[in-house]
């Protein structure tokens, strides 16, 4: 358990017990300052100081940390392990993909057959690599982020099977609609990015890292003349996405006990 939630429940096992935070000193040798911090929230205890308050309260530490511990579904782990493997292959067919797009536009050879198994893979492990995100929203909430996750979900189905029907008929072809495709996705890379910005205090500060390097991404494909550009915060956005995936896994499928759960934290 982590501050404010621990002094929170310091204080409401003080009072149930009808102490008040001198009588509570007596009981395990600390000063009255330190119990007034600790339970404001101001500083973390070192885990014999907790273990300290804990006994003086007659609770045990295994109890409040089991009590205190989100309970997260083990089910989500195939999901989010199907969304990082996914978002691997993703990650390298998208290469392929605007490369050949490059090709397409510019009247080079590419097989039409082979674009478009680059571009089916694409709808395919994008998809599945944004609903791993989205699961991830689930564990760890974020509306912002699912909204926006979602929003992009839905425009890689709708572009890129617009994609493929180009590629099947001869009525229209890619380059008549590119320039409004790529603002889309740029809207939503950029709408991920803010998403990722309302996270606070999960993660260190790695997902505000990640925010800005979305909302980066996001205006300069939206400005169309910038898109070859966005390939660099783009590329490590997306590794940064897979990351967030890995550390879901251990975070979620991670058991540990309450006192290096204690230990780990750093005091004031």
């Amino acid at each position: 358990m982590k501050q404010p939630e621990l002094g929170k429940k310091i204080s409401e096992m003080r009072q149930a017990k009808g102490l008040t935070q001198e009588e509570l000193v007596e009981k395990c040798n600390l000063n009255v300052r330190t119990i007034q911090r600790i339970e404001a929230g101001e500083v973390t205890p070192r885990s014999y100081t907790i273990k300290a308050l804990f006994e003086a309260l007659g609770a045990k530490m295994e109890n409040i940390e089991a009590e205190s511990s989100p309970d997260y579904p083990k089910s989500l782990i195939p999901w989010l392990y199907t969304g990082f493997g996914a978002g691997l292959i993703y990650f390298f067919l998208s290469f392929f993909d605007i490369s050949m797009e490059i090709e397409w536009m510019e009247g080079s050879y590419t097989n039409p057959l082979t674009f478009g198994l680059v571009k089916a893979g694409v709808l395919i492990t994008f998809s599945l690599f944004l609903f791993g995100l989205i699961k991830m929203t689930g564990a760890f909430p974020n509306k912002v982020l699912q909204i926006a996750l979602w929003v992009m979900l839905i425009a890689n189905g709708i572009w890129y099977s617009i994609d493929l029907t180009s590629l099947a008929t001869s009525s229209f072809s890619i380059e008549d609609y590119y320039v409004v495709k790529l603002c889309t996705f740029g809207l939503a890379y950029g709408f991920i990015g803010a998403g990722f910005l309302c996270y606070k205090n999960l993660w260190s500060n790695i997902p505000q890292i990640l925010g800005g390097l979305g909302i980066v991404s996001g205006i300069l494909i939206f400005s169309v003349v910038g898109a070859l550009f966005a390939l660099i915060p783009l590329t490590m956005f997306e590794i940064g996405e897979l990351a967030f995936l890995i550390w879901g896994i251990n975070k979620i499928g991670r058991t540990s006990s309450p006192d290096s759960t204690f230990n780990s934290q750093v005091t004031a």
